[in-house]
C-alpha cells in the first residue's frame, strides 16, 4: 500500500472522526503513520458511522482457534475466560499460534493501544470468549489428545451452544467431516446462536470442501478484497453463503510491533461474525434467524443479477445497511438458509430443542462428503517450526516493521499478496424491502456494478 494511498485516507477519516465518541468507543484522529487510516475494510464498511448506532456491546462472540491472548493491549478487558481442550501449556486465554488472537482483534479491538498503533475490530463494543482446539502435532501424537478433527470441532461447538455467546466464529476447516459436526451445528442452532466458518483458502488449488463451513446449518464465508472481488485463494461452491473483506488486512497480533498483516477468508469470517454481533446488539429480541435473515437481506449480492453464485454466495456483508435499513426480519422460527433441514442434524441425546423447519427458497444446496472422508488435517506445519491453519485459514501472518524493529513471536512466511486498487466512492446498493429473498435487491437487481463489467466473481457496490 503506498504512502500516498495512505494519506488520503488518513485525511479523509480525521476530517470525518476527529474527537468523536462513537458509542461508548473513542476513536481517535487518524493519519497516514497511523494503524487505524490502513484498515481499509472499517472505511469501506462505513465502521465509525455504524459505531453510533451499534458497537456490538452485549453480544458475545465464541472464537474456537488457536487461544486468545487477554494482554494483547487492544483486547484488554474483552476477553471472558473459556474453554480449552488442547494440551498445550496455559488455558484457552494461552494463545500457541497467534491465530485466535488475530481473529479476536478483528472482531473486538478497541484501538487502546493509542492514536498511532491502535487498531480497531468491527464490533468493538462485542466481548470474546476463547475456546482453544488442538492443533496438528496434538491430533497425530498417540500420546496426546485422542480426538479426530470433527470429533474436538463439535466438542467445541457445544461448548459454545451452551455458553452465552450467541455468535460462534470458526475461522478454520479441514476435509474430514462426520455425523457428529452436523449433529453439533444442529444443536447450536437449537440454542438460537449462529455458526460462521471460513470456506477454506485453496480456491487457486485444490478447492475441496471443508468443514465446517460445509456443513448444513454453518454460514460458509469467503474473501474479498477492496476491489469487491472474491480473492483467488477463497473457495468456491455451494458452500458459499456471504463474502467479507479478506485482502490487505491490517490488525492487532501477538509478537513484536502487535501489529501484523494477512489475508485469507479466517479474516473474512471474523467480520462475518462481527457483523452479525452488531446487528444483535440492536436487535437483543431477534432470534438467530432473523439476524442472519437481516445479513443475508442486505448483503450486496452478484452483479450479474444472479441470486446468488459459488464465488460469492448472496454476496457481500453490509451492516451498516442491516443497521440502517434491515427491512423485516421475517419468521423467528425458520432457518433462511436452505441447506438446512429441522431434524436433519439430531440435537444432543437427550437434548428436546431442535431447529425449526427450513424457509421455502430453493437455491441449491451445499452438497455434503459421506462421513470419514479424505483425511486431510487442518492443519499444517509451516516456516520455522511454527502451526499455521491451513485451508481456511486467514492466509500468510506478517508481523509489520514500523518505525522499529517487529519481531513476531513465531516468524511465519508470507504468501504473494494480491494488489487491490482503492475503490471509487460509491454508496451501497439500495437495501432490500420487507419479503424479500436472501441477496435480492429492490426491483430484481443485485446491486449497481462496480467495476462497471460483469463479473460473476464480484459483489454489487458497497
Amino acid at each position: 500500500m503506498g504512502s500516498r494511498t495512505k494519506q488520503i485516507r488518513g485525511l479523509r477519516l480525521a476530517s470525518a472522526v476527529a474527537g468523536v465518541v462513537l458509542a461508548g468507543v473513542t476513536v481517535t484522529p487518524a493519519s497516514a503513520e497511523t494503524v487505524r487510516a490502513e484498515q481499509w475494510y472499517l472505511d469501506a464498511m462505513h465502521a465509525e458511522q455504524m459505531w453510533k448506532t451499534s458497537t456490538g456491546k452485549g453480544v458475545t462472540v465464541a472464537v474456537l482457534d488457536s487461544g486468545v491472548d487477554p494482554d494483547l493491549a487492544d483486547l484488554r478487558g474483552q476477553v471472558l475466560p473459556g474453554k480449552d481442550y488442547s494440551q498445550h501449556p496455559g488455558d484457552a486465554q494461552s494463545d500457541y499460534a497467534g491465530h485466535g488472537t488475530r481473529m479476536a482483534a478483528l472482531i473486538a479491538a478497541t484501538g487502546a493501544k493509542g492514536s498511532e498503533e491502535g487498531s480497531y475490530g468491527l464490533a468493538p463494543g462485542a466481548k470474546i470468549l476463547p475456546v482453544r482446539v488442538p492443533d496438528f502435532i496434538e491430533e497425530s501424537r498417540k500420546d496426546g489428545n485422542p480426538d479426530d478433527y470433527p470429533t474436538y470441532i463439535s466438542k467445541a461447538i457445544r461448548y459454545a451452544a451452551d455458553s452465552d455467546a450467541q455468535v460462534i466464529n470458526i475461522s478454520l476447516g479441514g476435509e474430514e467431516h462426520s455425523k457428529k459436526l452436523d449433529d453439533a451445528v444442529a444443536y447450536a442452532l437449537s440454542k438460537n446462536k449462529l455458526v460462521f466458518a471460513a470456506v477454506g483458502n485453496t480456491g487457486s488449488g485444490t478447492n475441496r470442501a471443508e468443514y465446517p463451513a460445509a456443513t448444513p446449518g454453518v454460514v460458509g464465508v469467503g474473501a474479498i478484497g477492496e476491489n469487491l472481488k472474491v480473492t483467488g485463494e477463497s473457495q468456491r461452491g455451494p458452500q458459499v453463503d456471504l463474502v467479507a473483506p479478506g485482502a490487505d488486512m491490517v490488525a492487532a497480533c501477538k509478537g513484536g510491533s502487535e501489529v501484523c498483516d494477512s489475508h485469507g477468508t479466517s479474516d473474512a469470517t471474523a467480520l462475518a461474525s462481527a457483523s452479525a454481533a452488531l446487528i444483535w446488539s440492536k436487535h437483543p429480541d431477534w432470534t438467530n434467524n432473523q439476524v442472519l435473515r437481516v445479513l443475508l437481506n442486505t448483503a450486496s449480492g452478484p452483479v450479474s443479477g444472479k441470486k446468488r453464485t459459488d464465488e460469492i454466495g448472496y454476496g457481500a456483508v453490509r451492516p451498516r445497511i442491516a443497521l440502517t435499513a434491515p427491512g423485516s426480519p421475517g419468521p423467528a422460527n425458520e432457518y433462511p438458509l436452505p441447506d438446512y433441514k429441522a431434524g436433519g442434524s439430531a440435537a444432543a441425546p437427550g437434548d428436546t430443542g431442535a431447529a425449526t423447519d427450513p424457509s421455502t427458497d430453493t437455491s441449491p444446496a451445499p452438497t455434503s462428503a459421506s462421513d470419514n472422508t479424505s483425511n486431510t488435517l487442518p492443519w499444517i506445519l509451516a516456516g520455522l517450526g511454527v502451526l499455521v491453519l491451513a485451508g481456511a485459514t486467514g492466509g500468510a501472518l506478517a508481523a509489520r516493521n514500523r518505525r522499529r524493529p517487529a519481531t513476531p513471536t513465531a516468524p511465519v512466511p508470507t504468501a504473494p499478496q494480491h494488489g487491490w486498487a482503492p475503490p471509487p466512492q460509491h454508496g451501497w446498493a439500495q437495501p432490500p424491502q420487507p419479503g424479500q429473498q436472501p441477496g435480492q435487491q429492490p426491483g430484481g437487481g443485485h446491486g449497481s456494478p462496480w467495476p462497471p463489467h460483469q463479473n460473476t466473481n464480484q459483489t454489487g457496490s458497497q
